[in-house]
């Protein structure tokens, strides 16, 4: 199996920064992407941003030019720091891990969330 513990969450007033992390663990052989997707309340989850193995990343639109992700490969550890944070950046973020576990079948796994609270 593979674990996801994500850490950093918390109440930040606007135009503050926090910075959120997931580290993966467990029976894995090679991770292809590591990626952040939030979801506020009543609305659907959507994608922040993913990194790939190559370091290749895509942002939503909402995010560019505040939010940097970044990984650390040997360590099987994404970040995401958020800066300039909106009220509307407000929810829970989720960290999604995908590769291929050692016993070669290929592994889509979701964090458990951390809430990130943006408020005055």
């Amino acid at each position: 199996q593979v674990q996801l513990v994500e850490s950093g969450g918390g109440l930040v007033q606007p135009g503050g920064s926090l910075r959120l992390s997931c580290a993966a663990s467990g029976s894995i052989f090679s991770i292809n992407f590591m990626g952040w997707y939030r979801q506020a309340p009543g609305k659907q989850r959507e994608l922040v941003a993913v990194i790939t193995r190559s370091g290749a990343t895509n942002y939503a639109a909402s995010v560019k030019g505040r939010f940097t992700i970044s990984s650390d490969n040997a360590k099987n550890k994404v970040y995401l720091q958020m800066n300039s944070l909106k009220p509307e950046d407000t929810a829970v973020y989720y960290c999604n891990v995908g590769g291929v576990k050692l016993d070669s079948y290929k592994f889509d796994y979701w964090g458990q969330g951390t809430q990130v609270t943006v408020s005055s």
